[in-house]
């Protein structure tokens, strides 16, 4: 599984000019499923994202996570992020999970999230979205569930 984090100021899911979530302060989530990505990965990539320390604290130093300044989380699923780009100038897809089975970890995912009691909001899966936000920092953080196991 795998996963870009970006600290927002704020951002904003549009689907045919529809705003489908919107977040104020806190953490832009792209995900995406892998074939054989389990409630292992998504277990590990829930608890990494709430404890990790990118918000700055009173001296400006990212000592602060998301739960402990009660920001919010937008997730937004993308399986291009699955790309392999290692032959050729085409991006192959061929990692990225079936869209029946990534869905299901994708909701779990936002459902694993929300039990924290933080304001969880989300795209739709499957579906083409316009993403508007400020990433604040910029901070953006590449996780990857394989690289740790």
């Amino acid at each position: 599984m795998r996963i870009v984090v970006q600290r927002v100021k704020n951002c904003s899911v549009y689907i045919k000019g529809i705003p489908v979530g919107e977040i104020s302060y806190g953490l832009l989530v792209y995900l995406g499923v892998e074939k054989g990505d389990s409630s292992t990965d998504l277990n590990y990539l829930q608890k990494k994202i709430i404890g990790l320390r990118i918000f700055n604290d009173q001296n400006g130093q990212m000592n602060l996570s998301v739960k402990d300044i009660d920001a919010s989380i937008m997730v937004v699923s993308q399986f291009t992020i699955c790309a392999n780009t290692k032959k050729g100038n085409r991006p192959s897809y061929n990692n990225a999970e079936k869209p029946e089975t990534a869905k299901k970890m994708y909701q779990n995912f936002i459902e694993k999230l929300k039990e924290t009691g933080l304001n969880v909001q989300s795209g739709k899966f499957q579906e083409t979205m316009e993403v508007s936000y400020i990433n604040d920092g910029p901070v953006t953080i590449l996780l990857d569930s394989r690289k740790i196991f």
